[in-house]
Formats: C-alpha cells, sequence, structure tokens
C-alpha cells in the first residue's frame, strides 16, 4: 500500500523531456554532475478549453496510503489526493497525482494531453471509457531532474486485476456495479439472479462490451490503446463503465515516417494495430471467464500455445486437461464457454487468431452470439453455424455412453457438417490435412466391454492419427493409426483399470483425389409411402414435442436445402500398401495371449483404423474438426489435438 518506488527512463529529447546537454570541450569527465537542464511546455494554447486545469500541489491533501490498484511505473511516483481548493469544481473530491520524471514518463503525459485534444469532439466518449484528466502540475525543476505531474480521476482501490483476484469477487462486482433490471438490459438480457454460471455471464458481458465500445471508440478515431491489460482498467461505479486507462501509449494509425508514408503501408499499419489491440482483449477475456488463467503458470501455457503457431480454435482441446487438473469438480469458465453451441469458444479463437488478418474487429465482436443476452436476436453467419455443430457433437462425445437418441444426433449433425464443408478443394486440405487427430466418434458399430465377457479385457485409451506431408508431391501424405490400449488382467477391473499398457502402430502413404459423393435418392412412390406410415406411427402431441426440441436447429434448416443433395464434392484417398507393428508390455511364455488381445483391440476400434486402406474419402475439413468416410459408409470423427 506504499507509494510507487520512482526510477529514471532514459531516452532522447521530446515534448515534456528532459535535455542534459554535456560541458564544452568535446569529453565528458566521469566525476562532473555540471548539467544544463531544460524543461519544455507541457500545453499549447489550444489545450485551454478541453477543460484541463492547472493546479498547484497546495491545492491537495496528500492521503497517507495508495490503493494497489493505481499501476504505477519505475519512473512514476504515485499519490492519491482530496482537491481542498475552494474555488476549484472538483472540491472534495479524491483524486490520482501521477508525478512523472524522466523522458519516457514525460512523453507519456504530453501523449496523454495530446489523446485528450484528438478526442474532445466527443467529450462524453472520452469521459465514459478513459480515464479522465482534470488538469496538471506545471513542471519544476529539483535537483538534476524536472518532473511534471497529471492529475487525473479515481475509481477505487482495485483495477479489474485486483477484483477477479478476490475470492468472493463475483458478488463484489454485482454490487460495485449495482446491477438491476435497467443496467442488465445494456447486454440484452432481463433477469436478475439465478444460477452462478448465469450471474457470471451476464456480468462478463457487461464487461466485455464496455471494453469493446470504449476500444472501438479508439480506433474510430484512429488511436490504437497498445497497453491493454488487466492491471490497465477500472472500473466506475458512478457511470458503471470501465475505463481503459490515461492513453498515455496511445499510437496513431497513420504514421508519416519513411516507412509508412505509402497509402498501402498505413493501411497495413492501422490493421496490425487494430489486431494487436483485438488480441489483448481476448486475453483479458480468457482470464474473465477461465479464473484457472489468472495463475501465471497456466497462463504461461496457454500463451506458449498461441505463440508457437497453433491454431486457437483448437484452445479447448488443449485447455480441457489443464483445467481438469487444477480443477477437478469442474470450471464454471467451461460451462459459460461451452453455451449457445461454444459460442464463448468461438469467440475467443477469434481474438486471439494467430494471424492478424484473421482477428475479428471490435464491431462484429460486439455483434457476436456469446455477446448478446436473450433477448436479442442474432442471426447466426454460415461459419458460426458450423462452429455450433461441430461443438455440440463434440459434446455429445463426451458423454461417453451413448444411448439411441445420441447416437442418431450425432449421426444427423456430422451429416450436417458434410454439406456445409467448406474446404471442398484438396489444396485446402494439404493446408490442414497434416497434424495430429484423435478419434472422437464413428458412426459404425459400438463394441466395449460392458455387456459381454470378454477375454483377454482391453481397454482402448486413445486412437490418433497422425498426417505427415512428403517430398513426393503436393497430395501425397504419410497417415499413421495409434492405437494406445490396457490388457486388464485382474478379476475386479471394473474399479482396477491398471493393467498391461499395449500399443498398435499402423501406417500407410495416401494420395489425396478429387471425386462426388452419390446419394442415393428414393422415387416419388417411396417418399409417399414413407410419409404415410410416419404419420400413422406419430401422434400430433410427440409430433409437436419434436418440433420445440428441435427449435434451436431451425436456422441450420434455412441455409440447407431440404431435399437430401444428389452429390456433393469430397476428397478421395488412395491408400498403398499398410505396415503394422504392436508394442506389449508382455513377458509370459503363453504366445496366444498376444494375438487373443490384438483380436480384442481390432474388435473395439472402427476397422479403418486398423487397415488405412479402408477409408474412402473425406466429407469434412476444418482448423479443429475432420470427418473421414470408410469402405462401409461409416463416419470417423477426429479433432485436431496436441503434444501434452
Amino acid at each position: 500500500m506504499a507509494a510507487v518506488a520512482l526510477a529514471r527512463g532514459g531516452g532522447g529529447a521530446g515534448a515534456g523531456a528532459v535535455v542534459l546537454s554535456p560541458v564544452p570541450g568535446g569529453h565528458r569527465r566521469a566525476n562532473s554532475r555540471r548539467r544544463t537542464i531544460r524543461c519544455f511546455t507541457l500545453l499549447d494554447e489550444q489545450d485551454s478549453g478541453l477543460g484541463v486545469a492547472q493546479f498547484k500541489m497546495s491545492d491537495f491533501e496528500l492521503c497517507s496510503q495508495v490503493s494497489i490498484g493505481l499501476a504505477g511505473r519505475r519512473d512514476e511516483v504515485v499519490f492519491e489526493a482530496i482537491v481542498r481548493n475552494s474555488e476549484s469544481p472538483l472540491q472534495n473530491s479524491r483524486v490520482v497525482l501521477r508525478q512523472l520524471a524522466g523522458s519516457h514518463a514525460q512523453r507519456r503525459g504530453r501523449r496523454a494531453l495530446q489523446v485528450l485534444r484528438k478526442l474532445a469532439r466527443r467529450q462524453y466518449m472520452y469521459e465514459s471509457y478513459a480515464t479522465r484528466i482534470h488538469g496538471y502540475i506545471p513542471p519544476h525543476e529539483s535537483g538534476r531532474e524536472c518532473t511534471f505531474t497529471l492529475v487525473h480521476g479515481y475509481y477505487g482501490s482495485y483495477s479489474l486485476e485486483q477484483w477477479l483476484l478476490q475470492a468472493d469477487w463475483l458478488p463484489a462486482l454485482e454490487g460495485k456495479l449495482a446491477l438491476d433490471e435497467e443496467c442488465v438490459k445494456r447486454v440484452g438480457d432481463d433477469t436478475t439472479g439465478g444460477p452462478t454460471v448465469s450471474r457470471q455471464l451476464r456480468l462478463i458481458r457487461m464487461l466485455m462490451r464496455d471494453l469493446l465500445i470504449g476500444v472501438n471508440y479508439l480506433h474510430s478515431h484512429g488511436l490504437a490503446h497498445t497497453e491493454l491489460r488487466l492491471e490497465n482498467v477500472h472500473i466506475s461505479c458512478v457511470d458503471r463503465h470501465i475505463k481503459v486507462g490515461i492513453l498515455g501509449n496511445a499510437a496513431d494509425f497513420y504514421d508519416k515516417s519513411s516507412n509508412y508514408r505509402s497509402l498501402d503501408g498505413n493501411i497495413e499499419r492501422r490493421k496490425l494495430m487494430i489486431a494487436f489491440d483485438i488480441r489483448c482483449v481476448g486475453f483479458m477475456m480468457a482470464k474473465m471467464v477461465l479464473r484457472e488463467l489468472m495463475d501465471p503458470s497456466i497462463f504461461m501455457k496457454f500463451k506458449s500455445f498461441l505463440t508457437v503457431e497453433n491454431n486457437s480454435s483448437s484452445l479447448r482441446e488443449f485447455l480441457l486437461p489443464i483445467i481438469y487438473k487444477k480443477t477437478p469438480a469442474g470450471s464454471i469458465g467451461l460451462q459459460i464457454l461451452d453455451r449457445d453451441w461454444g459460442a464463448g469458444w468461438n469467440l475467443l479463437a477469434l481474438m486471439l487468431a494467430t494471424k492478424p488478418s484473421d482477428r475479428i474487429s471490435c464491431l462484429n465482436a460486439l455483434r457476436h452470439p456469446f455477446l448478446c443476452g436473450p433477448r436479442w436476436r442474432v442471426e447466426p453467419s454460415v461459419c458460426i453455424i458450423r462452429w455450433g455443430l461441430g461443438s455440440t457433437a463434440v459434446r455429445i462425445t463426451e458423454e461417453y455412453i451413448y444411448g439411441l437418441h445420441q447416437r442418431n444426433r450425432l449421426a444427423h449433425f456430422i451429416d450436417l457438417m458434410e454439406r456445409l464443408n467448406p474446404n471442398a478443394d484438396p489444396k485446402n486440405w494439404h493446408a490442414l490435412l497434416t497434424g495430429k487427430w484423435r478419434l472422437l466418434y464413428h458412426t459404425g458399430r459400438q463394441i466395449g466391454l460392458t455387456l459381454r465377457q470378454a477375454f483377454p479385457r482391453v481397454l482402448i485409451r486413445n486412437v490418433y492419427l497422425n498426417v505427415f506431408s512428403t517430398e513426393d508431391g503436393n497430395n501425397r501424405f504419410s497417415m499413421e493409426s495409434n492405437i494406445n490400449f490396457t490388457s486388464m488382467v485382474y478379476a475386479h477391473w471394473p474399479h482396477d483399470k491398471s493393467g498391461k499398457e499395449g500399443n498398435l502402430h499402423i501406417c500407410s502413404n495416401i494420395e489425396l483425389g478429387r471425386v462426388d459423393r452419390i446419394y442415393q435418392t428414393k422415387t416419388v412412390q417411396e417418399k409417399k409411402i414413407e410419409e404415410n406410415e410416419r404419420l400413422l406411427k406419430t401422434s400430433q402431441g410427440q409430433m409437436r414435442k419434436k418440433t420445440s426440441r428441435r427449435g434451436r436447429w431451425r436456422k441450420v434448416s434455412k441455409i440447407l436445402s431440404k431435399e437430401t443433395p444428389s452429390r456433393l464434392p469430397v476428397i478421395s484417398l488412395a491408400a498403398s500398401d499398410i505396415e503394422v507393428a504392436m508394442n506389449l508390455d508382455y513377458t509370459a511364455k503363453d504366445t496366444s495371449l498376444p494375438s487373443n488381445i490384438l483380436h480384442e483391440v481390432r474388435l473395439q476400434i472402427p476397422q479403418e483404423m486398423f487397415d488405412i486402406s479402408k477409408l474412402v474419402c473425406g466429407t469434412y475439413i476444418d482448423s479443429r474438426l475432420l470427418i473421414l468416410r470408410g469402405i462401409t459408409g461409416s463416419a470417423l470423427l477426429f479433432t485436431r489435438t496436441f503434444e501434452s
């Protein structure tokens, strides 16, 4: 709770900087302290109409403590003070005095005043979403250095980071924002209270929308924030808005330097700076939703995953084991991101995309379904619907035990995804196919250990498909299937899953081509007979119930035609000879046990994973999911995975 320590920043001369001129003679002595100190004027005459006042230190009564949420730098000294000047409109108001020493610190102060002048046309927006600068204390010389002090608004003792670190942060923030029905209508909601998941989602929507509106306000005026972090953001309990700082490091989109003199160079600079701000907002959203990322070690893994150019659409697959290890009882953040077809993961992936050109803008983020409450009807795009189908299918596969209705829904979703395949060209597959894929589900026959007596008992762990590009050509790949399993030798195996670990490895070479998948169509007479039988078997009440159940998928039917297409373009997979190898931790003399284990493994896994040559075609691929079809017509659903 003490003031931040002061240290000089280095650097050259500039507005508000300290210029040190060497003593005459060409060489400076090590023990010489003679310097010529020159302080520049901080404000121009134009700034007098911006509501920026000039104060004196005698106008303030300094407080004995400084709030931890006032993030200070090494070249700043931060004070809290009460205005005691009876002639000031701020009398008895608490303000922050930020004393700046050194060229870099004074340049930030000067820049904050320049930004204020640039944003003065819409002063209401500036005061709503930025830290308000009340004025300054003129520079004065003190020994060897020149310092001046900014006077800006005080918005509480905690930054947003300190709020999130509190054990009772959710009710505390709700109390600070004084959430009521009028307040929550700003995010398209009309309810208050409810379960913790709903309360936290409502609060995150309010904070994220406020943050994006403030950042978009800067972008619309040709400025990038460049320093968006939780510790730089405060919440005002007066107007209930987020304050994004004093904007001392805000940068202009258009630079007149030699590197960006051309129009194309300035446009590219603008895109990169907007993308950088959006990435920072994405990191802030990730911390707000997933409290586990407040742990520095976990957040470092999170950032390193994105640094090595992994695709951000696979964040869920990467974070799931880490979060479950941190919170075995379940994470509220995961429930929030999984809601509404995984819309939260989609927004997070768009904000943290590896390529700056792929990141979402502030306006499009404000229109995203994740940030729009239930009262706002948002028509999802084809990309959102495609993402929702895949996310829902992945969630169903995680339920582990599949009933008939689950299997039917999965088959239906896989069929819809195949019809919405965005990459039907082999060139697109060449860029997306390489990598490591984990088998989630297959529509073929499901055989396990629950309803039968098997010997030996084999538990399938993970089934992976590794695809590597070869030097032979663009359409040639090396494909490897790895099946990890455990042979359980104990009688009480339902409670003890330990046993002999094993691995089955199959590899082959494949070549991609383009073909059409032909659907079998029914005659008009067959359709009429089928329709009559359906109407006889299904009552009117059951039909109404079924329609209400599928109401959330009505938007999909608007995009897809009602009739099944006669043909769709798919990618053919032509495989060469296969090689099979099995590794098993087994040293007994009985040679029949390994062959029985191999037979049991083949019985439980899809036959296409044992014999890669039976993979006929690829019907869907994106940066996250892959669907392959086998010779029997069954579909195999994969998700991209990474090394732990």
